[in-house]
C-alpha cells in the first residue's frame, strides 16, 4: 500500500472520536470514506460536520459484534463506494476495575467488541480485499494497553494484546500478498471512549465495576481531554499505513516503561549455554524465535 487517495476507506467507530479523526484525515488525502457506527446520532452529526466542509461520506450504522449485519454493511458500502481497500478496525470500549469484581458480562461485552469486532472485520472484508488484487490495508486499533499493563485494566488490557498478536501474526501470514497490515496503539485520545457504556448492550449490564453516572463521566473525560487530538493521531496513522508500517506507537511517554519491561523480560529468558538441551533442539529444528 503506497497512496491514499482514490481509495475506499471503511471505519468502524467512524461517528466520533477516533475513528472520525480518522474520516477527516482520510477525505483531505482524497480518499472515499464509509463511517460505521453503533450510535445513529454520532453517524447523524459527522454527516452534518462533513455536509459543512462540502464532502460527503457514507453512513451506516452497524453493530460490529453482529458478523452477518458486517456483511450486509460491507455489500452496501461496496455498492456505493467501490472495493473497500483500506479497513481501520478503530470501534472499541473500555470498562476499568479490579479483576476479581469483574463479571462475566464484564468480560463478554469487552472481547465481543475490542477483539471479535476486530476478527469480525478482517473475516468480512480480508476475502473480499485479496480478491481485488490491488494494494489494500487493515489497520487494527490497540493500545499502549498492548504492551503495557496496569493495575484495574486486566480486561481492556487482555482484549488489546490479543489484537496485538493478532496484527503481528496478519502481517505475517499476508506478507507475500498485496495486503499491509498496521497496528495502531494509541495512548490518551481526547475522545468519547467513556460514552461507549450508554451503548452497551442490556443483557450484559451486569457489571462489577462503576456505572455512568453524570459524575463518573465527568471523571472520565477529566482523564483523557488532554490527549491527543483525534486528527493529529491520524495524520500518524496515514503516514504509517503509506510506508507499510506494521507499528503505529506515536506516544513518546511510554518509552521508558517499554524499555523496562523488556529488560525485565531479557533478564529472565534463559541464555542457551545454561540450557544443556537447547544445542538439541536447534538442530531437530524445533520452533522457536530466530537464532543469534
Amino acid at each position: 500500500m503506497t497512496q491514499i487517495a482514490g481509495k475506499t476507506a471503511f471505519i468502524t467507530g467512524g461517528g466520533s472520536g477516533v475513528g472520525l479523526g480518522q474520516a477527516k484525515a482520510l477525505l483531505k488525502a482524497g480518499a472515499r470514506v464509509a463511517i460505521a457506527d453503533i450510535r445513529q446520532d454520532h453517524l447523524d452529526a459527522a454527516v452534518a460536520h462533513f455536509a459543512a466542509e462540502g464532502v460527503a461520506v457514507h453512513a451506516v450504522r452497524l453493530d460490529i459484534t453482529d458478523r452477518t449485519a458486517y456483511a450486509a454493511a460491507a455489500d452496501e458500502v461496496e455498492a456505493a463506494l467501490g472495493p473497500v481497500h483500506l479497513l481501520f478496525n478503530t470501534a472499541g470500549v473500555s470498562h476499568f476495575g479490579p479483576l476479581q469484581q469483574a463479571t462475566a458480562e464484564d468480560w463478554q461485552w469487552q472481547i465481543d467488541v475490542n477483539l471479535n469486532g476486530v476478527i469480525n472485520g478482517i473475516q468480512t472484508f480480508l476475502p473480499r480485499m485479496l480478491a481485488t488484487g490491488e494494494g489494500c490495508h487493515i489497520i487494527n486499533t490497540a493500545s499502549m494497553s498492548a504492551f503495557v499493563a496496569l493495575p484495574g485494566t486486566g480486561i481492556y488490557c487482555t482484549t488489546k494484546m490479543a489484537v496485538r498478536g493478532l496484527s503481528e501474526c496478519l502481517s505475517m501470514d499476508l506478507k507475500d500478498t498485496r495486503v499491509g497490515v498496521s497496528m495502531l496503539c494509541p495512548g490518551a485520545v481526547n475522545s468519547n471512549i467513556h460514552e461507549a457504556l450508554l451503548t452497551r448492550p442490556a443483557h450484559l449490564r451486569n457489571t462489577g465495576y462503576y456505572e455512568p453516572t453524570p459524575e463518573m463521566m465527568a471523571h472520565l473525560k477529566s482523564v483523557i481531554e488532554h490527549g491527543m487530538e483525534p486528527e493529529r493521531l491520524a495524520g500518524y496513522v496515514l503516514k504509517a499505513v503509506e510506508a507499510d508500517e506494521l507499528y503505529i506507537l506515536p506516544y513518546p511517554e511510554f518509552r521508558t516503561t517499554l524499555e523496562e519491561i523488556h529488560d525485565r523480560v531479557m533478564a529472565a529468558l534463559a541464555k542457551p549455554e545454561d540450557d544443556p538441551e537447547y544445542e538439541m533442539r536447534i538442530s531437530k529444528g524445533v520452533p522457536g524465535g530466530k537464532q543469534d
